[in-house]
């Protein structure tokens, strides 16, 4: 069997445009995977296979390759850096143990990067940092360095500096062996020369080196004694520092280089497997019980131990449905029987493969750390864990954020509707936070997804993949409604029609929740006037009416209900008419507690050159628009502020408009916030018409 400490599950994942495609193609080149470079602006790239991505230049969704360095396997996921398929970056941070964060030498620590970073953080995923693009016009390490310091809160451990910038920009120092790397301008990864250290930079090295020691020795409490007594620590121990904290997410080995340029891979390959850890060193995943909760076992990561797998990502191409899978202990052979924990079905392995971007190559088996797909799945879904049959369990399931945009979509003909629903069903599967429904008044079909962009593209697919041509409505918002008072009611449902009758009194509050926690219930009811029994159906009542809103049938959002008293009946009280008093009592009181329209607010982050800076702002403020703050950098300026994403349809088109081509948005989702009146107004009236056309 494999050695597990020469595996290495690493992933790329950057704000978009930082260069991680590029990054992964010179990574590829180098490993020997490729022997012809695809670049991503010639729609060439290995990664980049879907049309959608060759055309924009863009990743949209994460492709997975492996390949060798130095006698260690590298399983390489290359994720997108659009906000709206972030969905694709955590779930490939889920099931990586180390990444490279790629930052932009001149854009330097973007919108995207910082939610990539969290996410990472939240995964607990080591991470290395290559500062890249350092050939570009504005470049400059150090001040991306202090970026991530003062922007991420994280702690760059600096490993090499840049010789040279901009179009200077030549090579890298190695600060732990004080030798130069130069590469010539032949384009050529492998031609390059080492040396030593240039005359004028040989102070500016020491200076780094000593801050590189330092960082690192206190993760070893000998090494940092020697020190101390004035004792250089040797290379294997300041490697074995080095390595201990990144690990432990103490600080993070930053590198630079350009990609594009062929300059600095070498060093950042080398950094994977001397730095990041293998499968057998980082926290083991929890198990879980049917609730979510945690049960105090885990699945470590050994050949031996019964099977537990991790299904992140499906896939539907030309071959059938490809079940991504990440494998954290036993091992799997084809032709075996595995369960489902999530559905507690069984399903045959019939064929495993691993994959190089869109080829595969078969296999027999794979063991804990490997990083597989399994063809024709059929019932299983991303986040779903396949394991022994004999010795089920649940891994921690993955958490998809909520949809904030909808468009209405219809077939052009009777053919296409039949085609619609399967392809649909297909895209659900592929994208966990692309949702779809249907709405019963109009009969239309609703794509739901995370922005413009992203519903944009899944036309797209319906389209050209699955050839249905569709007529798409202009996109729509997803309100909310919330309430805004406290009240005290009380409803009593009565029903006597012969047999035994239907009776239950209910007394409560209604008031706002705070804000983001959705739907809250209480019992406070002592004494037994609506017995313990009783109140699951009481809270399910309310919980279910949520779903339709009393002002223009939108959810309603951050309400909390406290059952404080009631009455029951000893023959003619059931769970049923609680229930049907919950749901009453929702539609008589919520119109009383000051009911209001919600609306979601996007965090938005626009990049301009100076010369274009008032406008820009000007025109988000009639967006109604909240200015965060400005930070101006060495090509322009970055404004932050807060919109309305009703307001910001359209956007990009007039962004590039008022900048000549040379503006850049990125947007996310905040949170919700009260509609002004006249908005709220609107948003009713055109609900109510709808309505009534259908």
């Amino acid at each position: 069997m494999t050695d597990l400490s020469l595996y290495r599950n690493i992933g790329i994942f950057a704000h978009v445009d930082a260069g991680k495609t590029t990054t992964t193609e010179r990574i590829l080149k180098l490993t020997g995977k490729i022997h012809k470079i695809g670049e991503v602006h010639d729609g060439a790239a290995t990664t980049d296979f879907m049309e959608q991505e060759q055309e924009r230049g863009i990743t949209i969704q994460s492709a997975a390759t492996t390949c060798m360095w130095n006698d260690h396997r590298l399983n390489i996921i290359d994720t997108p850096g659009h906000v709206d398929f972030t969905i694709e970056v955590y779930r490939s941070l889920k099931v990586l143990d180390g990444g490279i964060g790629v930052f932009c030498g001149s854009g330097g620590v973007e919108p995207q990067s910082e939610t990539n970073w969290r996410y990472a953080n939240d995964s607990e995923v080591s991470r290395i940092i290559l500062v890249n693009k350092l050939d570009r016009l504005g470049a400059d390490f150090y001040r991306v360095v202090k970026q991530i310091e003062d922007v991420l809160g994280a702690n760059p451990l600096v490993m090499v500096l840049p010789i040279g910038t901009e179009d200077d920009f030549i090579g890298v120092v190695d600060l732990l062996t004080r030798k130069s790397w130069i590469w010539d301008n032949s384009g050529d990864p492998t031609q390059y020369t080492i040396g030593d250290v240039p005359a004028d930079m040989v102070d500016q090295v020491e200076e780094w080196r000593e801050k590189l020691i330092e960082t690192a020795v206190e993760q070893d409490d000998d090494a940092m004694e020697k020190y101390l007594d004035g004792e250089e620590p040797s290379l294997e121990t300041l490697k074995a520092c080095i390595r201990k904290g990144t690990t432990d997410l103490v600080f993070f080995p930053t590198y630079c280089g350009s990609a594009f340029k062929n300059k600095g891979i070498q060093l950042i390959l080398n950094a994977v497997v001397d730095y990041l850890p293998c499968p057998t060193e980082v926290k083991p995943q929890p198990e879980v019980d049917l609730e979510g909760v945690e049960t105090g076992k885990h699945a470590i990561v050994d050949i031996d131990k019964p099977l537990r797998a991790l299904a992140f990502k499906i896939m539907d191409d030309r071959y059938g449905a490809l079940t991504f899978i990440r494998i954290y202990s036993g091992k799997i052979d084809k032709g075996d029987t595995i369960l489902n924990s999530f559905t507690g079905k069984t399903e045959r392995i019939g064929r495993l493969v691993e994959m190089h971007a869109d080829e595969r190559i078969e296999l027999n088996s794979a063991q804990a750390g490997d990083i597989v797909a399994i063809v024709g799945m059929k019932n299983v879904k991303t986040g779903h864990t396949l394991c022994c049959p004999k010795n089920p369990a649940t891994l921690e399931p993955m958490v998809f954020p909520d949809p904030v945009i909808s468009i209405a979509v219809s077939p052009k003909d009777k053919a296409g509707s039949e085609k619609m629903g399967i392809a649909i069903g297909k895209m659900i599967a592929e994208d966990p936070s692309f949702r779809v429904e249907t709405d019963e008044d109009s009969g239309e079909t609703i794509l739901k997804g995370m922005g413009e962009l992203h519903l944009d593209i899944k036309v797209d697919i319906l389209k050209r993949t699955h050839g249905i041509d569709v007529e798409v409505g202009k996109p729509q918002v997803a309100y909310r409604e919330t309430i805004t008072k406290k009240i005290e009611d009380s409803y009593t449902h009565k029903k006597q029609s012969g047999g035994s009758g239907q009776f239950g009194k209910i007394d409560y509050t209604l008031e706002p929740a705070e804000p983001g926690e959705g739907f809250v219930f209480e019992s406070k009811v002592t004494g037994g006037n609506v017995p313990r029994e009783f109140w699951p159906a009481i809270e399910k009542g309310f919980k279910n009416s949520m779903v339709v809103g009393v002002m223009a049938g939108f959810p309603c959002l951050d309400v909390k209900v406290t059952l404080y008293d009631g009455g029951f009946h000893a023959v003619d009280s059931s769970a049923v008419a609680f229930e049907i008093a919950a749901k009453a009592a929702y539609r008589q009181s919520i119109p009383k507690a000051g009911p209001q329209l919600i609306e979601p607010i996007m965090k938005v982050d626009v990049f301009t050159p100076d010369a274009h800076v008032g406008d820009v702002i000007g025109d988000l403020n009639r967006r109604r628009g909240m200015i965060q703050g400005q930070d101006a950098g060495v090509s322009g300026v970055r404004i932050k502020a807060q919109a309305p994403l009703s307001e910001m349809f359209g956007y990009i088109g007039d962004l590039r408009t008022m900048t000549s081509g040379r503006g850049q948005f990125s947007m996310e989702f905040s949170h919700y916030s009260p509609c002004p009146k006249n908005v709220a107004e609107d948003v009713i009236k055109e609900v109510k018409e709808r309505q009534e056309k259908s």
